[in-house]
């Protein structure tokens, strides 16, 4: 891989990681990009309504499009200390690798391209790259549902970057189910109304249940309290709390027992002056392709001609939405870190070379397969 390449995406990863972009609120990261995008050759660059921005290379042969996407939006909000230290063979700063770095890598893809066949290149069909809105957290994967709605099953393939998990390949999408539980009381003082209900001893109970639920190591299954909050004041008794639950299954129906479980154990908390809501706040379907499946194995043979050795794996990204409705779909990372989600979080930046390269293999041979 090109030295000159290598520096200009660790220089563009930069760029892109100090434009905060918050989910709901990535529009300034998603401009840079589509101003990026209309610098390079390009067609077609346009930014949706939800804020996903697209690109076109366009292709010179009869075959279906190549979708190729990474994700704009990270679990920082706006204030976060977006500061980056170099250090010999890291970066250092808050969304570097989740996911400045797969951003950019969209940029060597096409520089590389371009060094390799000229400014003209054309592939047997089109290019089509997206940096999406809605990866990370309640964005609830709304900007991959909306580009699938855009290309549907027409593709050769949706082909998910990340700038980290340089060796995996996630071809199996969690199941995810989310809810915002609310519980409300009437409340009043800690003393003179001592004995009426309080909806944050009321939650505790009802996490404490939770809790104890078993979850199964087959399917394997998780169960995760993410977010508490409520009351007033510390002599007050609580008229309200809330919390936000995270269930996860690497099986729709594995998903669907916790599920069933969840709900009534939360309902049988309701009683009289104790009144629980129930919201569903984020939905992510299970789906998965064979490891046999030649997009898999392709990516998997792209791998070790880098010397490394790949694993497949199964996780909650942007190619879990195509693999549930059965459509081919991958996600790959460009280079290796540590501390995602983190204000520690950094990059390792020499296996950037070998990141790049078979991503662009792939890409390559995706259209010749």
């Amino acid at each position: 891989m090109d030295t000159a390449i290598i520096g200009h995406v660790l220089d563009r990863t930069i760029a892109i990681q100090q434009i905060p972009a918050p989910p709901f609120a990535e529009i300034r990261r998603a401009k840079f990009i589509l101003e990026q995008f209309q610098t390079e050759s390009l067609i077609d660059v346009t930014m949706d309504e939800i804020g996903n921005v697209y690109g076109r290379l366009p292709g010179s042969g009869n075959s279906l499009p190549l979708v190729v996407t990474a994700h704009l939006d990270t679990v920082f909000p706006f204030g976060t200390d977006l500061h980056v230290q170099r250090e010999e063979g890291k970066i250092y700063g808050p969304g570097i690798g989740d996911n400045s770095l797969g951003l950019a890598g969209l940029f060597g893809l096409l520089w590389t391209l371009q060094k390799k066949y000229g400014k003209n290149v054309s592939l047997p069909g089109d290019l089509c790259l997206v940096a999406n809105v809605g990866e990370e957290g309640l964005g609830d994967l709304r900007g991959i549902r909306a580009i699938v709605d855009r290309f549907g099953d027409q593709v050769l393939a949706y082909l998910v970057l990340e700038g980290m998990s340089l060796g995996m390949i996630y071809h199996r999408g969690l199941g995810v189910k989310r809810y915002r539980i609310t519980i409300q009381t009437s409340g009043g003082h800690s003393w003179m109304d001592y004995g009426s209900p309080s909806a944050i001893h009321e939650m505790a109970t009802l996490i404490t249940h939770l809790t104890t639920l078993p979850m199964p190591d087959k399917p394997r299954s998780s169960l995760n309290v993410g977010v508490i909050s409520g009351g007033t004041s510390i002599n007050t008794i609580s008229a309200e709390s809330h919390i936000e639950l995270d269930l996860r299954s690497e099986t729709t129906r594995g998903l669907q027992k916790i599920i069933n479980e969840v709900e009534a154990l939360t309902r049988n908390i309701e009683r009289q002056a104790v009144e629980v809501y129930i919201e569903v706040i984020g939905q992510r379907p299970a789906g998965k392709i064979s490891r046999a499946h030649p997009l898999v194995k392709l990516a998997s043979s792209c791998l070790r001609t880098q010397g490394i050795q790949p694993k497949l794996a199964i996780g909650s990204t942007d190619a879990s939405y195509p693999l549930s409705l059965g459509i081919p779909a991958i996600c790959i990372g460009l280079s290796t870190g540590y501390g995602a989600h983190t204000q520690n979080e950094y990059i390792h930046t020499p296996p950037l070379g070998s990141g790049l390269e078979q991503f662009v293999d792939l890409v390559e041979g995706i259209f010749q397969n």
